[in-house]
């Protein structure tokens, strides 16, 4: 009788807990909550532009946007911050996922516990986000950097991709995307991809892999790099050892930090306004702490200056297209 009393409040326990944990994940905020960014890296200046946005956003409606990131680009080391910023009480976390899958099950509690999450740069399990706010559409983006290196090499010779790390989510699916597009497409037909290789969110790295790649591959014509840190490190590399030029760059890094290699010819640059995808985030993140936006396909909402957006498959909503950097319009480009 007495264990099956103890078993009995045991159990009125267990579900009483879990009836809280889901009550919490439910809560609808009233009034502007804290929003807890969460980027890749700290010191990553993509992130530090993303945020002044955000922090725009929280000007207009109110509410507050914190940023805290790792020293280093790892699933591990954002899990670390998850935990801090759900003890923290944060209304919505947004994040910028090293590893999609990784970082979800942390996620995934702080959901539980009443924090609701957001993605915004590159994506996580979507069943541990409301939504996740893109850039631009990632096969676009894929597409317009095979394009730009295209462009660059006149559709032939060896080329290689320099990205970031290799669980990235949003690099991988790109890579995947320019792999695919050149089995299908004849006008890629003459060019080929020795190799993929990683920066790891490094400037040092990265310049390292470039003159690697530029050694190991004599008839190398051109690199892809989509990352922000690495294009402008190995632009800066590339030029010192007098191989810029001979071997072309393109990818994904802000135009200001490249912009006299994009003047001369020999980088092109894919890009658009970082500033306004912090914006656009903080808003949605808002909505969602309201609870006025789940994720649900065919949901629109207001953001600010940027007007009205709409939910699309899976819980994504783009910013809006992003364009190749030429010397033709490289002026456009603030950061």
């Amino acid at each position: 009788m007495r264990i099956a009393i103890l078993t009995s409040m045991l159990l009125a326990t267990t579900l009483s807990v879990g009836v809280a944990a889901a009550r919490a994940a439910e809560e609808c905020a009233k009034a502007p909550v804290t929003v807890g960014f969460l980027p890749k890296l700290d010191t990553d200046p993509y992130f530090q532009v993303a945020q002044t946005g955000a922090e725009e956003a929280a000007g207009e409606v109110g509410g507050k946007a914190i940023k805290q990131a790792p020293s280093q680009a790892t699933a591990e080391a954002q899990i670390d911050f998850i935990n801090n910023l759900v003890s923290q009480k944060v209304g919505v976390i947004a994040i910028s996922a090293n590893d999609s899958n990784a970082v979800a099950p942390a996620l995934r509690r702080a959901q539980k516990q009443g924090v609701k999450v957001v993605s915004y740069d590159s994506d996580v399990a979507t069943n541990a986000r409301a939504v996740f706010l893109n850039q631009a559409a990632g096969d676009s983006l894929a597409e317009m950097m095979l394009e730009s290196m295209g462009q660059l090499i006149n559709y032939e010779g060896e080329f290689a991709i320099l990205s970031s790390t290799p669980t990235a989510t949003n690099q991988n699916a790109w890579i995947d995307f320019m792999k695919k597009k050149m089995a299908l497409e004849s006008k890629y037909s003459k060019m080929k991809l020795v190799q993929v290789a990683y920066g790891q969110e490094s400037e040092q790295v990265n310049q390292q892999q470039a003159l690697g790649l530029a050694q190991a591959f004599p008839n190398l014509k051109g690199i892809i790099i989509p990352a922000g840190i690495g294009l402008p490190a190995a632009a800066r590399a590339m030029d010192q050892a007098g191989l810029l030029g001979k071997i072309k760059l393109t990818g994904l890094a802000p135009a200001t930090l490249i912009k006299k290699y994009i003047q001369n010819g020999s980088v092109q640059d894919i890009w658009w306004n970082v500033k306004d995808l912090g914006y656009l985030t903080y808003y949605a993140a808002q909505a969602v702490a309201e609870c006025k936006l789940t994720g649900k396909e065919g949901e629109t909402f207001k953001a600010g200056r940027l007007g009205d957006f709409k939910v699309g498959p899976k819980g994504e909503v783009l910013l809006g297209p992003a364009k190749i950097v030429t010397p033709a319009n490289v002026e456009e480009f603030k950061f």
